[in-house]
């Protein structure tokens, strides 16, 4: 859906780049263009798939464990009753055990995430120290003390 409202914005853009708009579209389209939306999506479903990647790492290897630590209890199901369940009303219950298993799946997938933007800023200061490093080379190195007083006095005997 995404990709079919971002290819429909550029192919407007495209048809009326001689005519001038204003508000709220033209500023959408704008940022339609400029491609981040594309970019958006993608990392979206990524996320998605990686959420689920991670809650079944939670729920079908982590949680057995730790069921079996505590005594052989499903670690999913534990909860406080509150109000047990009747014929005409839904039981009412603390799941602590579900929550506990939310916490576990952000804490994997905030390291995750961690690490991928640890590795990212690695990656951008070695390109900016060789970017860095390429200007030094290509900038003449400046001329010694000497050869710069020498020129500045010709340029004043100049004028």
């Amino acid at each position: 859906m995404v990709f079919i409202l971002y290819a429909l914005a550029v192919i407007k853009l495209e048809r009326k780049k001689d005519m001038k708009a204003t508000g709220f579209f033209a500023e959408f389209r704008k940022f339609i263009a400029r491609g981040n939306v594309l970019d958006m999506a993608v990392g979206i479903a990524a996320g998605a798939a990686f959420t689920a990647i991670v809650n079944s790492f939670v729920n079908d290897i982590i949680n057995p464990v730790i069921g079996i630590l505590i005594g052989g209890v499903d670690f999913s199901n534990l909860q406080i009753v509150l109000k047990h369940a009747t014929e005409t009303e839904a039981e009412v219950a603390i799941r602590y055990g579900a929550f506990i298993n939310s916490i576990i799946s952000f804490i994997i997938i905030s390291f995750a995430l961690f690490l991928m933007v640890k590795t990212f800023n690695k990656f951008a200061e070695k390109k900016k120290n060789a970017e860095a490093a390429e200007k030094a080379k290509a900038a003449p190195p400046a001329p010694p003390a000497d050869i710069q007083l020498l020129t500045e006095i010709r340029d004043l005997l100049k004028k």
